[in-house]
C-alpha cells in the first residue's frame, strides 16, 4: 500500500462509510453554494474536502461526524439534480434486487445536530439552477468482483458511455493509462478489503464505438466500501470532475473579491428588479451594511426621473440580454447635496441551464472625471475661441469693423450679448493720458451683438443705440473697471433676462481705449474664474487691434491732409484749357499714397500740367509727395523746359534719401554702395507744357504711363513719349515730344491706380482705360464720372490721380504781333501797336501804363539786346506783354542809386505790372509783363505815383 499515495482508512460499519460519502457530497455541493450566492440553499456544517492537484493524491480520510449525521441535504426531487440522480440510481438497484442494492446501507432519516429530524424542507423540489447545475456529480457502484453494477444517468452525462456498456466493466482497465493499472488494481483491491479511500484521479475515456481516442480528464473520487446481500465486498462511488470545481473556486474568489474587494460598486439585481446582492464599495457609498441593501429597487438610490429611464433600461436588458455599457447616470449621495456622476455596465446574468436569473450591475463613479471633462472640453473652448479670435479680430485697420469683430467670436460662443464701448476722446484723436481718466469719460458705442434679442439689456439700464455717445456714473461697475482697468462683475436685476454680466476693460499698453460687456441670460451657466481669465485676453487682444486700427487711422488721416493741403485747390484754372481732375484716396487699409497731380499757369498763357506718383505709401510717401510738388511748382516758375525740370527735379529726389541733400547724393552715386531701400526716394512723374497761342504741347516723361490722346471723331490714343527712367534712380537725360493739339482735343493725365490692380495687368486696365474715352464732346465732369465707373479700378488698392484737360486755344483775335526792326523809331512805334490794340479791345484804362512798359521793354531790347525786336499782346483773363530779342543775356533788376540817371526802367516794370518776368528761348530771350484787366477786380496802379516812388 506504500506505493499509493492515496490516504484509505478502514470503516468498522459500511453503513458509516456510506453516510460519509453522502456528507462528503453535501459538503462539495454546500463549498459551490457559497460560490454562487443565493442560488441555492446554504448547507449547514463545516464539512469540506480538500483533494490535492497530484493525481491519486490523498485526501483526509473521510468526513466528520456531524457532517455524517447528514445525508446529502442539497438534494431534491428534480430529476437533473444530482442528489436526485443518486437517490434514482440507489432506487433502481433496489427494484432490481429485492431487499435493495447489494450491500447497500439502509437509507437514515436526515436529523439536526441536536437529533432531531430536520423535517420535509430538506426533502422540497429545487428550480433548476440548483448547484447541481454546475457541479458535475456522478456515482456508480462497483460488485464484489471489481466490475461495474451501478450505473447512474449522471455517470453517463459525465464520462459519455451509456449503461449498456458501463454494466460489467473494468473501471481500472477502461479509464486507466496503462502505466497506472497496476496501481489501480492494487488500490481497488484495498478498497474490496473494506477501505474507504479519496483522492484525485486521472483518467482517460474509453474509446468510442467509431474508433476515436477518448477525451483525459481528472476526477476527485470518493470511494465507500459497501456489503453485497451475500456479505460480500462492494463500494460505491461518487466522482466530481475536478476541472469544474476549480473554475468554481476560481469564480468563488473572483465573487469574493467583487462583492468584498471591488473599488467598484457592484449589484446582483433578480427578475424583480430588486437587490438580491451588493457589495461592500456600494454599501460604503449609500450607506448602511450589504444586507440592508437587499430588496431595494433603483428608485431608493435615483431621483424619480432618472430612476425611471434605468428601470426601464433595466427591463430591457432583461427582456433582450443586450447589455449596456457606459451608461451615465446622475444622483445624490445620503448626507450630501453634490450632485454625483456614475457610469453603469449592465449585463444580464443566466444560470447553468441558460435560464434568466437576474442583472449584474457594475458602477464607477465618474464624477471628478465629468468634472475634469468638463474643464478640458472649457478649456478646448477657450482656445479654440481664442485661436478663432486670432484669426478674425484685426484683419482690417478700422475701429468700428475691429470692434464687430470681437463680438462675432464671442457671440454665441462665449456669451449671449457684448457691447463694446470706445472713449470719444480717442476716436476723435485726442490722447488723453490713462492717469487721467476717471472711468465716467464720454463713450461712443460702436458694436451690439445679441443672440437672444435685438435689445441689449431687457430688465436692465436704458438701451444705448449703437453710435451714441454716453457715460457711466462714476460710482457704476462700469466706471469703476475703466478706472482701475480691471473686470468687474455687474449685478443682473431682479426679473431681467440677465443673469450675469462681465464688464471688462479693454487695455492696449497700458492705455485703457474702451469697455466691453459680456453677458449671458438666464439659462446658461454663470461666469467663472475661467470665463473671466478669457475675457480678459480676447478684450485685450481686441484692445489691441483698435489702439493699432487707432493709431493708423491718425497716421492716414494725418498723411490724407497733408496730401490734400499739397494738391490744387478748387477746380484749377488755365489760359485755353477747360480742365476737371479727380483724386481718390486708399483706403485705410491700403494707407495713403505718393500720387499727385498740379496745374501751372506760365507766362504767356501757356500751362504746365503734371502728374507724378511717390513709390510707397504712408507719410512718409506723402511728405516725399509734398516735397517733390514743390520743387516742380519752383522749376516751373523758372521757366524751364520739360527736360530740364525732369532732370532737376532727378537730383531733387535723390537727394531726399540722403542726409547731406543733392550734392552727398551725387558724391555717393560715384561710388558703389549698399543702397538702403527704406532710404531711396522713387517716383514718376509726367510734365507737359501747353501753349494756348500756338496749342502745342511739349511732353517729357519719367518712367509714368503715357498720356491719353482724343481728337475730336478720333479714336483714343496714348501719345508715344519716351518713358525715360524714374525720378531718384539718376543717370539717364530725358528726351521731349511735341505734339500740336487740335481744338477740342481731349488730354488725359493718370496715375497707375487707375488701370492696375491685383486682378488684372496693367496692359487690360490701359485698353480699359482708352475704350471708356468714347464721348469726349460731354462735359469733362462726367467724362470722369464715367472713367471711374466703367473701370474696375477696385478702389481702395491704391491712390487715384486723373486730370483731364480739353484744349481751347487763343482766339486770333486776341493775339497782336508784330516784328520791329533794330532802330530807334522802334520804340514809338511799339507804342503806338500797343495803344492801337488795347484800344480796339476797350482797354483804354491800360493804354497808358501799357504805353509806358512797352517803352521801357523795347529800349531795354534795342540797347542791351540783339537781333530783330518782335512785340507781342495777348489777351485772355489778364494781359501780357512780350517783347523778343536774339540777345542770351537775361535782365536783372537792380536798384539804382539817387544819382543815378538811368537803372530804373526794370524797377518800373515791378511797379506798375502785376508781374513780370524772362525766359530764355531757342534763339534768345522774352522779357514779359502781365497787366490785370480793368473789371478784374484788381486796382490799377497810377503811372505818376509809380514814377514819383522812384526818387
Amino acid at each position: 500500500m506504500s506505493e499509493i499515495p492515496a490516504k484509505a482508512t478502514e470503516s468498522e460499519d459500511p453503513s458509516d462509510g456510506a453516510r460519509a460519502g453522502a456528507a462528503g457530497d453535501s459538503a462539495v455541493a454546500g463549498a459551490t453554494g457559497g460560490a454562487m450566492g443565493h442560488a441555492v440553499p446554504q448547507p449547514r456544517g463545516d464539512a469540506r474536502t480538500e483533494p490535492t492537484n497530484t493525481p491519486w493524491g490523498g485526501a483526509p480520510s473521510g468526513p466528520s461526524d456531524d457532517a455524517r449525521s447528514r445525508t446529502a441535504g442539497a438534494s431534491t426531487g428534480d430529476p437533473t439534480d444530482a442528489g436526485t440522480d443518486i437517490g434514482a440510481d440507489m432506487h433502481r438497484a433496489t427494484a432490481k434486487s429485492p431487499g435493495g442494492p447489494r450491500g447497500a446501507a439502509p437509507v437514515e432519516s436526515p436529523v439536526e445536530p441536536s437529533g432531531e429530524p430536520m423535517g420535509d424542507a430538506m426533502w422540497q423540489s429545487s428550480p433548476p439552477g440548483s448547484i447541481y447545475d454546475y457541479i458535475k456529480v456522478a456515482s456508480f457502484s462497483i460488485g464484489a468482483d471489481g466490475l461495474v453494477d451501478q450505473w447512474s444517468l449522471r455517470a453517463e452525462q459525465l464520462f459519455g458511455i451509456s449503461p449498456e456498456r458501463a454494466l460489467g466493466m473494468d473501471p481500472i482497465e477502461a479509464f486507466f493509462e496503462p502505466d497506472q493499472r497496476e496501481r489501480g488494481q492494487r488500490k481497488m483491491a484495498e478498497i474490496l478489503d473494506g477501505r474507504e479511500w479519496t483522492g484525485v484521479v486521472p483518467f482517460r475515456m474509453p474509446t468510442a464505438e467509431d474508433g476515436e481516442p477518448g477525451a483525459e480528464g481528472l476526477a476527485e473520487v470518493y470511494v465507500m466500501p459497501t456489503t453485497t446481500e451475500d456479505g460480500e465486498r462492494a463500494a460505491v462511488c461518487i466522482v466530481v470532475d475536478v476541472r469544474t470545481l476549480r473554475s468554481i473556486e476560481t469564480d468563488l474568489a473572483a465573487s469574493q473579491a467583487i462583492f468584498g474587494q471591488s473599488p467598484f460598486g457592484f449589484l446582483l439585481i433578480d427578475t424583480d428588479l430588486r437587490v438580491r446582492r451588493a457589495n461592500k464599495r456600494f454599501a460604503s457609498v449609500f450607506g448602511g451594511n450589504v444586507e440592508s441593501h437587499r430588496g431595494r429597487t433603483v428608485h431608493d438610490y435615483l431621483p424619480r426621473s432618472e430612476a425611471d429611464r434605468v428601470a426601464a433600461t433595466l427591463r430591457r436588458v432583461l427582456e433582450t440580454g443586450d447589455s449596456i455599457t457606459d451608461m451615465h447616470v446622475t444622483g445624490f449621495i445620503p448626507g450630501s447635496d453634490d450632485r454625483r456622476h456614475w457610469s453603469i455596465n449592465l449585463y444580464r446574468v443566466h444560470s447553468g441551464t441558460g435560464r434568466p436569473i437576474g442583472i449584474a450591475w457594475l458602477g464607477t463613479d465618474i464624477t471628478s472625471r465629468r468634472a475634469a471633462a468638463r474643464e478640458a472640453a472649457a478649456a478646448r473652448r477657450n482656445l479654440a475661441l481664442l485661436n478663432e479670435a486670432g484669426a478674425r479680430i484685426g484683419n482690417s485697420l478700422d475701429l468700428e469693423t475691429t470692434a464687430r469683430e470681437l463680438l462675432d467670436v464671442v457671440v454665441p460662443g462665449f456669451c449671449d450679448l457684448a457691447t463694446v464701448d470706445l472713449y470719444q476722446g480717442l476716436l476723435a484723436g485726442d490722447e488723453t493720458p490713462r492717469a487721467l481718466a476717471d472711468g465716467s469719460a464720454e463713450l461712443r458705442r460702436v458694436a451690439f451683438a445679441s443672440a437672444v434679442s435685438d435689445a441689449p439689456f431687457i430688465g436692465g439700464p436704458a438701451p444705448v443705440a449703437v453710435g451714441a455717445v454716453h457715460h457711466y456714473p462714476f460710482n457704476s461697475p462700469c466706471a469703476d473697471a475703466l478706472r482701475t482697468a480691471r473686470p468687474q462683475h455687474v449685478p443682473a436685476e431682479d426679473g431681467g433676462l440677465i443673469q450675469s454680466t462681465l464688464a471688462v476693460p479693454m487695455v492696449a499698453h497700458d492705455t485703457v481705449v474702451g469697455l466691453a460687456q459680456f453677458s449671458r441670460t438666464k439659462g446658461s451657466e454663470p461666469f467663472g474664474d475661467r470665463d473671466r481669465a478669457l475675457a480678459v485676453e480676447l478684450a485685450a487682444r481686441a484692445a489691441v487691434c483698435i489702439d493699432n486700427a487707432r493709431l493708423y487711422r491718425r497716421e492716414h488721416e494725418r498723411a490724407l491732409i497733408l496730401q490734400r493741403s499739397l494738391l490744387p485747390p478748387g477746380d484749377p484754372e488755365a489760359s485755353g484749357l477747360d480742365i476737371a481732375c479727380r483724386y481718390l484716396p486708399g483706403n485705410a487699409a491700403t494707407e495713403v499714397g505718393g500720387d499727385w497731380f498740379d496745374v501751372i499757369e506760365l507766362p504767356g498763357h501757356r500751362t504746365a500740367l503734371v502728374v507724378g506718383d511717390v513709390m510707397g505709401r504712408g507719410l512718409r510717401a506723402a511728405v516725399a509727395m509734398g516735397e517733390l510738388r514743390t520743387a516742380v511748382r519752383t522749376l516751373a516758375l523758372l521757366d524751364l523746359e520739360p527736360a530740364e525740370v525732369l532732370s532737376a527735379l532727378d537730383e531733387i529726389a535723390r537727394g531726399l534719401g540722403t542726409p547731406g541733400g543733392v550734392q552727398q547724393a551725387t558724391r555717393a552715386a560715384r561710388q558703389p554702395r549698399d543702397a538702403d531701400l527704406s532710404e531711396v526716394y522713387l517716383a514718376t512723374c509726367v510734365y507737359a507744357v501747353y501753349d494756348s497761342v500756338t496749342r502745342r504741347c511739349t511732353f517729357a516723361n519719367a518712367g509714368h504711363l503715357p498720356p491719353v490722346l482724343v481728337e475730336p471723331g478720333e479714336s483714343a490714343l496714348m501719345l508715344d513719349v519716351p518713358p525715360g527712367m524714374p525720378l531718384g534712380v539718376g543717370g539717364e537725360p530725358f528726351e521731349e515730344v511735341e505734339v500740336e493739339l487740335p481744338e477740342g482735343a481731349l488730354l488725359a493725365l493718370y496715375t497707375d491706380g487707375l488701370v492696375e490692380s491685383r486682378d488684372h495687368p496693367l496692359d487690360e486696365g490701359l485698353q480699359a482705360f482708352v475704350g471708356a474715352l468714347t464721348d469726349p464732346s460731354r462735359p469733362l465732369e462726367d467724362v470722369c464720372d464715367h472713367v471711374l465707373n466703367t473701370l474696375d479700378t477696385h478702389h481702395g488698392e491704391d491712390d487715384i490721380a486723373l486730370l483731364m484737360a480739353r484744349v481751347q486755344g487763343l482766339p486770333a483775335d486776341s493775339v497782336g504781333d508784330w516784328t520791329l526792326p533794330r532802330e530807334p523809331r522802334s520804340v514809338g512805334r511799339a507804342r503806338e501797336y500797343a495803344r492801337t490794340q488795347l484800344t480796339a479791345w476797350g482797354l483804354e484804362p491800360l493804354v497808358d501804363t501799357a504805353e509806358l512798359l512797352v517803352s521801357e521793354l523795347v529800349t531795354n531790347a534795342l540797347r542791351y539786346g540783339e537781333g530783330e525786336i518782335r512785340l507781342r499782346l495777348l489777351l485772355d483773363r489778364t494781359l501780357v506783354c512780350e517783347v523778343w530779342d536774339a540777345g542770351l543775356v537775361q535782365p536783372r533788376r537792380r536798384r539804382a542809386r539817387d544819382t543815378d540817371e538811368g537803372g530804373r526802367g526794370l524797377q518800373l516794370v515791378g511797379l506798375l505790372s502785376a508781374s513780370w518776368g524772362s525766359r530764355r528761348t531757342p534763339r534768345g530771350k522774352t522779357v514779359w509783363f502781365e497787366l490785370p484787366l480793368p473789371d478784374g477786380g484788381t486796382p490799377l496802379t497810377d503811372p505818376a505815383e509809380a514814377l514819383l516812388s522812384l526818387f
